[in-house]
């Protein structure tokens, strides 16, 4: 079973970001495998180890990524590719990566592609469901549980509130949702490991791709951080001036 794995490098949101000219500063940032990619992985190498075949993790970037994708090789993916564009795209979008992935899978013949819900940088989803329809096949976004059985599918997915069990056949690409599973971390004879599997990089012309093809189609007019929040106030003096107080803060919100 071919299984690829849709991976974004992304920053750790955990960390503080600062702005500097309108974009992100990446000195002094921490960058990771997008969290929702990680169950992606996951699952993949699950699907693997009972079904048999090979993972392979593809992302679009810069070479920076290799550090995920030697991550990805760790946790226990087989090969990895990187697009590398940091020398003919300027701006990229949604559209961008998934018109780059789309044509790099092409004639892979995909049995399965996994990729996040979303990115925690971005948050559009859009990724997976645009590299399935480049592709011609069916996709589930968002599932929590994935059985295979033949080829057979039967996918829970996530929805607000509730969840919706859909049967479905491969070729098939699913984006992962929190709750999946429980993604594993590298272990050090995986990261040796890791060192000596193959990992692939290319360029827009190994894919015979120009930048007119991927030009992005949205535009980025400025990058800011939330507003800082106001300091709490307390309030002193006796219960029942403090309550007469809020009781008047709080009519004054409604």
């Amino acid at each position: 079973m071919n299984i690829y794995v849709i991976m974004k490098r992304t920053f750790d949101t955990e960390e503080r970001i600062t702005i500097s000219n309108g974009e992100i500063n990446e000195d002094g940032a921490e960058f990771i495998i997008n969290p929702y990619d990680e169950y992606a992985i996951e699952e993949a190498i699950q699907v693997r180890d009972e079904h048999g075949g090979e993972v392979t993790v593809v992302t679009v970037g810069g070479e920076e990524a290799e550090k995920q994708l030697r991550t990805a090789l760790a946790m226990g993916a087989d090969k990895a590719a990187l697009i590398n564009i940091e020398d003919d795209v300027d701006e990229s979008d949604e559209f961008t990566i998934a018109k780059i992935i789309g044509e790099y899978l092409n004639d892979k013949e995909a049995d399965l592609i996994l990729a996040g819900n979303v990115a925690i940088d971005g948050g559009s989803g859009q990724v997976g469901p645009r590299v399935a329809d480049i592709l011609g096949i069916p996709y589930v976004t968002t599932i929590t549980k994935f059985e295979l059985t033949g080829d057979t599918v039967t996918v829970t997915r996530d929805v607000e509130g509730d969840s919706e069990i859909i049967e479905t056949s491969l070729p098939l690409l699913v984006t992962a949702q929190q709750g999946l599973n429980d993604p594993r971390y590298p272990s050090l004879p995986g990261i040796m490991k890791a060192k000596k599997k193959p990992l692939e990089e290319l360029e827009l012309d190994d894919l015979d791709l120009e930048e007119d093809d991927v030009e992005a189609k949205t535009k980025t007019i400025e990058i800011f951080l939330p507003s800082a929040k106001a300091a709490g106030r307390i309030l002193e003096g006796e219960m029942e001036e403090q309550v007469k107080e809020l009781a008047g803060l709080l009519n004054k919100v409604i």
